[in-house]
């Protein structure tokens, strides 16, 4: 297909900007649908080949990810969680209701040393999250203790007692979960209030120093993190952000996942793009309190949410995964590049079987989707040193509406490489890049591309390489000139 448009770029490899802190590649895993059950955790006697429990298939897959933080339990599950009745033998543990996500009755097979357990097979980072909607002050201090203290004291020895004599070194430790909404329908002073204590004690035991994260806005709420910021915020570490993205911006009827029209892979994208305001609010905020940017903003939930996959139990939030969702990843990835100063880390929602899934599983069948292949994509910007971009690009319009069709964003790691990603939004057109090499001396360039035939091309057990990077080689490199022709609708990362 000819290039209906030129876009011209100076990647500065002379200028450095901030470090993209690995985290910004997190994860979230709640207690929802099939996302634990059936998706990381399928119980020791299970005939699908597992590790203690846990799916080696997902578990492998993850890994290839360099998956760097986990957020768990919750969600608005973390609320109405209480960490003692996910311990001790699993025939012992008491059910519960899990009020929030279909009324499914929650076993609580799947509990700390479980979670614990997950984090160490895949060499990531736990990020837990505490109840303050039902749970106490207490019960938050114990998890702490139970989790982190080395002391013979009454938490630590009950851990002992189930079977893990060290503690573990837990670092991120949020403070309840949209205490906005499910988390309680508080308001911002009296969270506020209720941060300060909760956090008081969440101890530090010898050998293991927490990170707290409060609970920030809802999407637009900047009263919210204003408050926070004057009222918490030198009792914080991080502070979080929530934002969905909705094709039609209507909880009640967001679009579907597949068989949608133009217009809404549109709305989406455009939607999407709304982060950057989003993100340059919210720090402008942050930035009069703290100036050093010592307390981190933390996008611990983002992504697509679609109406669930017809058939379905409404309350899983289960829904395919295509094309256009990869877009989405690499579009919100490279905004947070741009704020990687203040951004300290950020989990989409949800790791396997819900909402943006990395993985979707049914029985014994595992299938990779096109975000998971962008996250693997993506993994060169993992703690490299973010390089300034200056893009001129076309616009891609539909209707009255209109939004940028290239986005680029590049860095350098530790071994002095380059790489360069891009991405092309429109669905129709292939567009020419001219860049410039500034301070860089690139003697190759090799590429991958995630591209296909339609719009809503996803992966199925039946067909599960329908969308998957291939071999990119439509860049072509002349002295310090780097001319790029990306295909419609595709994500493309480079190195020089």
């Amino acid at each position: 297909m000819h290039a209906s448009a030129t876009a011209s770029l100076v990647l500065r490899s002379d200028q450095t900007g901030p470090v993209i802190n690995r985290n910004i590649y997190g994860h979230f895993a709640e207690h929802l649908g099939r996302c634990v059950y059936g998706g990381i955790w399928v119980g020791p006697d299970s005939p699908i080949p597992n590790t203690r429990g846990l799916r080696n298939d997902v578990v492998a897959a993850l890994k290839a990810l360099h998956l760097p933080v986990l957020r768990w339990p919750g969600g608005c599950f973390a609320d109405e969680y209480h960490w003692k009745d996910g311990i001790g033998p699993r025939a012992n543990r008491p059910a519960m209701i899990n009020t929030h996500w279909g009324n499914v009755v929650e076993n609580n097979n799947f509990g700390t040393h479980e979670f614990m357990d997950l984090c160490e097979l895949l060499g990531t980072e736990p990020y837990i999250c505490g109840n303050v909607g039902s749970g106490t002050v207490q019960e938050m201090m114990e998890w702490v203790e139970y989790l982190t203290s080395d002391a013979s004291s009454p938490m630590a020895n009950l851990r002992r007692a189930h079977g893990r004599d060290e503690p573990w070194r837990v670092k991120y430790f949020g403070v309840g979960n949209e205490s906005w909404g499910c988390g309680g329908n508080m308001r911002p002073e009296y969270y506020a209030d209720e941060y300060r204590r909760y956090a008081t004690f969440t101890k530090n035991y010898p050998g293991n120093q927490l990170y707290r994260i409060a609970c920030g806005a809802n999407g637009e709420d900047y009263n919210w993190t204003e408050v926070l910021m004057q009222r918490a915020g030198p009792r914080m570490d991080g502070l979080s952000l929530h934002f969905y993205t909705l094709p039609t911006g209507v909880w009640q009827q967001k679009g579907s996942a597949t068989g949608f029209p133009e217009s809404e892979w549109f709305s989406t994208l455009r939607t999407t793009l709304h982060m950057e305001e989003l993100l340059a609010r919210h720090t402008a905020i942050m930035d009069r309190y703290d100036p050093e940017k010592r307390i981190g903003l933390i996008v611990d939930e983002w992504g697509t949410w679609y109406d669930p996959t017809p058939g379905t139990n409404p309350g899983f939030l289960e829904q395919q995964n295509s094309l256009r969702d990869a877009l989405v990843a690499a579009l919100n990835f490279h905004i947070f590049h741009r704020y990687a100063d203040r951004i300290h880390m950020t989990n989409i929602a949800q790791t396997v079987n819900v909402l943006q899934a990395m993985i979707l599983t049914d029985g014994a069948q595992m299938v990779l989707t096109p975000s998971y292949h962008v996250f693997e994509l993506f993994k060169v910007h993992q703690d490299a040193v973010s390089l300034p971009v200056e893009l001129s690009t076309p616009y891609y319009s539909l209707g009255d509406g209109k939004i940028p069709e290239v986005s680029a964003s590049a860095s350098r790691n530790s071994a002095g490489r380059v790489h360069l990603s891009l991405v092309n939004t429109n669905p129709h057109e292939s567009v020419t890049v001219t860049c410039t090499l500034a301070g860089h001396q690139a003697t190759t360039v090799t590429g991958r591309v995630i591209t296909a035939a339609t719009m809503d091309a996803h992966n199925t057990f039946a067909a599960p390489t329908a969308v998957q990077p291939a071999n990119f080689t439509a860049a072509r490199l002349e002295g310090d000139q780097l001319a790029i022709t990306l295909p419609a609708m595709s994500v493309v990362m480079l190195e020089l």
